[in-house]
């Protein structure tokens, strides 16, 4: 018996991910260093940037070419765990 693919996905596909954190200058850009670890090619035109009604938060769209669960997997244990992150969706 063949192992069964639990996946919902076919990779590769192009996967949004909500990432949420406090309004800084250099927030953008840290997040799109974060996810070029695990796709170099990652184009940071691909990035959404919406702040909170209050400015105080800034919340990015940041649209990856997945090719695995586990490249996903990595990158949300990347970015839950940096410091300037508050929510990842």
């Amino acid at each position: 018996m063949s192992p069964v693919n639990e996946s919902l996905f076919e990779f590769p596909c192009d996967f949004p991910i909500k990432v949420m954190g406090k309004a800084h200058p250099e927030f953008a850009e840290t997040i799109v260093t974060v996810v070029r670890q695990f796709d170099a090619s990652f184009d940071a035109t691909r990035v959404e940037t919406r702040p909170s009604s209050g400015g105080n938060y800034i919340g990015l769209t940041v649209t990856v070419r997945a090719h695995s669960r586990e490249q996903l997997d990595d990158i949300y244990r990347a970015l839950t765990g940096h410091p300037m992150v508050k929510v990842v969706l």
